[in-house]
């Protein structure tokens, strides 16, 4: 066991402070790159260390935070990856003394992960596996993974570090006001894919101060026993009279927060941006006076989106895993996948989400077609369009690890069996990547035909999947539909396993409902009797259509007779008053859905709302013979992509649904452009320069601004980041631009936007100025004369305010 990990089971252990800030005060430049600072002034960094050993901390991180070959490469010192990440490890370890655990920091890499960006998922992998190999060969302890704000760079960090090295793994993610990260992942969905993936210590820095950092804690420690972690900032930061930036809460009254940390259930407490060595020495000389809080949690099983978790458990409401999305005797779809078409998978996803379904089964199974990239597809536009966790349903190796990595969440794999080939292929990846499992109760020699030998082959299962150290709770069982036509004994056995199962395993139950009753006459029937039955014996999440009323019903009234609907919640919310009409209603939609007969600009502007990117085109298509460019702008996609502002600005949609929505739009205006010009109705609302000033290399927010702006009509040109002051304000001169859009990540580069208003006022420019990022504020636009935006869809909003549109 690690010294960590072995600390960890009787002590509370202290984090060291911040890095960045003290490198400030030691007179890194802005714009500067703070690891090359490992080369170039290691006096400074032994000097921080060694501060922080000093006051009392158990852990001290290395100055490796932006040392990935991407972010490296950014300052052009790509090709000194292993220099500073060695000198790094050794600077961290001239400052400790004998007991110090030195942990490698690891952050993101600046980049989205695709689809919501352009990092593939493979490369973020590859360049987290190449630092993290370098730190463990330098000594490090652990690896912190740290200010994380997007679920699928996490999982490339973690999968990398888990898969290259045999560190713990410390991970830590960083939340907003609304307790969720920029990308909508709440405190329980980390925990979920965190807990999956393996990770040793879970937890939240940066971001927000003890206070808003203390909810995230509270929460996770109510729903999880995996060790906590937090490093809180020193408030957010602001910027004094001189432009200095100060984070504004004392050392005391940051310290004051340890006991509440620790009745939330911390074991590692640090600080992170303006936290100091004073700060580390008040919570280290307390912290020896505590002990950690002991926490269990119910041992349930979890599937996870990239925003939603579902819990499975018999004391919980009976799960639906829609089984639509299969080709499986469906010519219509097998012919669509064939041609890499992905129009019935859209629809099928939002009508069964629509209809109730819990997880949602993906399955390209068709015959001589690139499985591979036809799942990847698939799996992408499921995530893009619901968020729901995926069951992955495939029995090919490649097709599943391709599934695997692109899920953003914690998926169910359906299946592995008892055969050995099975077991050996399957169940390593489930535990890559952090996923659950669905075992199917057969084996080399079939289905038995007893309850008995099914319970066997299960067995088998749990213990093969224990051994690889997947725990218990992910593991499902399915004990297997045979057609009661054919083999009516065997139902009660089926339903006899699900009991044993239960009784002997703890585990959930799956079962595939349908096939039941094949071969027979009105099959519906059978199949709700077949479903009450296998409720009443444990079932907790069957496989079925959802669309169909008869089967959610069924399900609806047995969780109610089985006592998993509390006081009939669910079906009351379901069936209730005026639900009647709801149904008519619902059903006509349904059928006019189906017959198209909505208006077409309709269906655009609900593609704009889905961000369904790669259907929206032929609808464009088929629009422009009824309307013009200009007509299906202003009806259709316009108000398609403020409805998607809308929905961000109520908590609705996050960051994913955000930038699928405005890639919809950039589609619809790659067909609509050339049209434009011909029409000769091609007017911009306005031209807008937009940049991230200088000594600022971050440019994610900036991005995203850019593309919101363009598909709201402005014309953006787009100078990049850290850009100086002489670039951006005679580029929006010599293009006659509108408005100045500036982005800043940092208190220390903010005084550039001061300084660009007050030249723009020395050349009586008429230029508006707006402003916008992490630390940026209102005050601090309304003191230096520009307009603030708080985030991109805000940023529309702002713009036209400021054109008077």
């Amino acid at each position: 066991m690690s010294r960590l990990l072995d600390r960890l089971k009787d002590e509370i252990l202290v984090l060291d402070g911040a890095m960045g800030t003290e490198l400030h005060k030691k007179g890194l430049e802005v714009g500067e790159c703070p690891e090359k600072l490992n080369l170039t002034n290691p006096t400074i960094l032994t000097e921080i260390h060694r501060s922080y050993v000093e006051a009392g901390s158990d852990i001290i991180q290395s100055n490796t935070f932006g040392a990935s070959r991407i972010k490296l490469e950014e300052y052009g010192l790509g090709d000194q990856i292993e220099e500073i990440n060695r000198q790094a490890v050794k600077l961290a370890k001239d400052a400790a003394e004998e007991d110090t655990i030195i942990a490698a920091s690891m952050g993101p890499t600046g980049k989205l992960i695709a689809p919501i960006g352009d990092l593939p998922f493979e490369i973020a992998y590859e360049a987290f596996a190449e630092q993290a190999e370098i730190l463990e060969e330098a000594g490090v302890d652990l690896i912190s993974i740290e200010t994380m704000t997007d679920l699928q760079e996490v999982r490339a960090a973690v999968i990398a570090v888990k898969e290259n090295t045999d560190l713990p793994i410390l991970c830590h993610l960083t939340y907003e006001d609304n307790l969720k990260t920029m990308t909508g992942t709440d405190p329980i969905t980390a925990i979920t894919v965190l807990e999956g993936l393996g990770v040793d210590v879970i937890g939240a820095n940066c971001s927000m101060g003890p206070e808003g950092l203390l909810k995230i804690i509270e929460i996770m420690g109510e729903n999880t026993d995996t060790y906590l972690s937090v490093e809180p900032n020193a408030g957010l930061p602001i910027l004094d009279k001189d432009n200095n930036t100060l984070f504004p809460m004392k050392a005391e009254e940051m310290a004051s927060y340890l006991e509440k940390f620790i009745k939330a259930g911390i074991n590692i407490i640090g600080g992170c941006c303006g936290s100091t060595p004073e700060y580390i020495k008040l919570i280290a000389d307390k912290a020896k006076n505590f002990k950690a809080v002991k926490r269990t949690k119910i041992a349930t099983t979890k599937l996870a989106s990239r925003t939603k978790t579902v819990a499975i458990a018999d004391h919980l409401p009976t799960r639906i895993i829609g089984e639509r999305i299969n080709p499986t005797g469906r010519k219509e779809l097998s012919t669509e996948l064939k041609e890499s078409k992905m129009k019935i998978i859209s629809q099928e996803a939002k009508r069964q989400a629509d209809a109730g379904a819990d997880i949602l089964d993906v399955n390209v199974g068709v015959p001589k077609i690139d499985q591979v990239t036809t799942m990847k597809k698939a799996v992408t536009t499921v995530q893009n369009l619901v968020n729901l966790p995926i069951c992955i349903d495939t029995t090919n190796q490649e097709v599943l690890e391709t599934a695997l990595q692109n899920v953003v969440g914690k998926p169910l794999i359906n299946s592995v069996n008892g055969e050995e080939d099975s077991l050996n292929t399957v169940l390593p990846l489930a535990k890559k990547y952090g996923a659950a499992v669905l075992g199917l109760t057969l084996d080399e020699n079939g289905i038995p035909k007893t309850a008995e030998g099914r319970l066997k082959v299960a067995r088998k299962i749990v213990k093969r999947a224990e051994e690889l150290g997947i725990r218990r709770e992910n593991i499902l069982i399915d004990t297997l539909t045979l057609t009661a036509s054919a083999q009516q004994e065997g139902v009660q056995e089926t339903l006899k396993a699900i009991r044993l199962i239960k009784e002997e395993l703890g585990l959930a139950a799956v079962l595939g409902v349908s096939n039941i009753s094949f071969g027979l006459p009105d099959r519906k029937k059978v199949n709700t009797a077949f479903l009450a039955m296998a409720i009443q014996a444990g079932l907790n999440a069957p496989i079925l259509d959802p669309t169909v009323e008869e089967m959610k019903a069924t399900l609806l009234a047995s969780d109610i007779l089985v006592n998993r609907d509390v006081s009939s919640k669910r079906y009351l919310n379901t069936y209730g008053q005026n639900k009647e009409e709801d149904k008519v209603k619902d059903k006509q939609d349904k059928i006019n859905n189906d017959k198209q007969e909505i208006d077409i600009l309709t269906q655009i502007h609900l593609q704009v709302l889905n961000g369904d990117k790669d259907n929206i085109v032929a609808n464009i298509e088929t629009a422009l013979d009824k309307y013009t460019a200009l007509e299906i702008i202003n009806q259709a996609l316009i108000p398609g992509i403020q409805e998607v502002g809308d929905k961000y600005d109520e908590g609705i949609y996050f960051l994913p649904q955000l930038m699928l929505g405005a890639e919809a739009m950039q589609n619809s205006f790659a067909k609509l452009k050339p049209i434009l010009a011909k029409e000769g109705s091609s007017e911009n609302l306005g031209r807008i320069v937009i940049a991230t000033v200088k000594g600022d290399v971050h440019d994610i927010g900036k991005n995203i601004v850019k593309v919101m702006l363009q598909n709201n009509g402005f014309e953006i040109i787009d100078l990049g980041k850290d850009i100086s002051n002489e670039n951006i304000i005679s580029t929006a001169l010599a293009k006659k631009a509108d408005i100045i859009c500036l982005s800043a990540l940092m208190t220390t580069t903010m005084p550039r936007m001061e300084e660009i208003t007050e030249e723009l006022k020395k050349k009586n420019s008429n230029i508006k100025v707006m402003i916008g990022g992490a630390v940026v504020t209102k005050e601090y636009a309304d003191n230096i004369g520009a307009e603030y935006s708080s985030n991109a869809v805000e940023a529309v909003k702002t713009a036209k305010k400021l054109l008077g549109l």
